[in-house]
């Protein structure tokens, strides 16, 4: 594995480094000596799929606040997604600053995302299915986000989202 940093303290790009032969391809997704290498405290507790049937579906931007706060990593598994982080962190230099990915079936790359940076992503294909490793349990008492389109942060989306929940759409622009 190659983790890649990004413009965000803590947000990694994470890089398969696939084994191929006559049969196909094997490559270690996740490796706790490995993210301890390259300085990262992650041990997964829980793993999620979103399957997500129409392009430009979107999710996001969510957050699990303190003391709930969690750590994922997040990989594109069917199809591809634009993936974007944004640092909510107050101590941050970055805060308020977003990077945006694209994870595909096909790139095999993943995103890791500290604990204060929230997290969504736009389906760029039909049928996209998007698997987590989260650190910590989900509570719902916890759950928070910021709105897609804020003007805090400007996200330039690739697509204007098609298909999103509510609750995504009435997030605030800031927390």
């Amino acid at each position: 594995m190659r983790f890649e940093a990004t413009v965000l303290p803590g947000v990694m790009v994470v890089a398969q480094t696939p084994i191929s032969d006559d049969r196909g391809a094997f490559a270690r997704t996740y490796c706790r000596d490995s993210f301890t290498a390259a300085g990262l405290d992650f041990v997964p507790l829980q793993e999620s799929l979103s399957k997500n049937h129409a392009r430009h579906t979107l999710r996001g931007m969510h957050l699990q606040s303190e003391p709930h706060a969690e750590q994922k990593l997040v990989r594109c598994t069917r199809g591809s997604v634009f993936d974007v982080a944004v640092d909510l962190r107050a101590e941050s230099p970055a805060r308020g600053r977003w990077v945006g990915v694209e994870l595909s079936a096909d790139n095999g790359l993943a995103l890791f995302l500290p604990r204060g940076v929230a997290h969504g992503f736009l389906t760029l294909t039909d049928d996209a299915e998007v698997f987590y490793l989260i650190d910590t349990a989900y509570a719902a008492g916890s759950a928070t986000g910021v709105r897609w389109n804020s003007p805090v942060f400007n996200i330039a989306w690739p697509a204007i989202p098609q298909v999103m929940s509510d609750r995504d759409a009435q997030w605030p622009d800031d927390v």
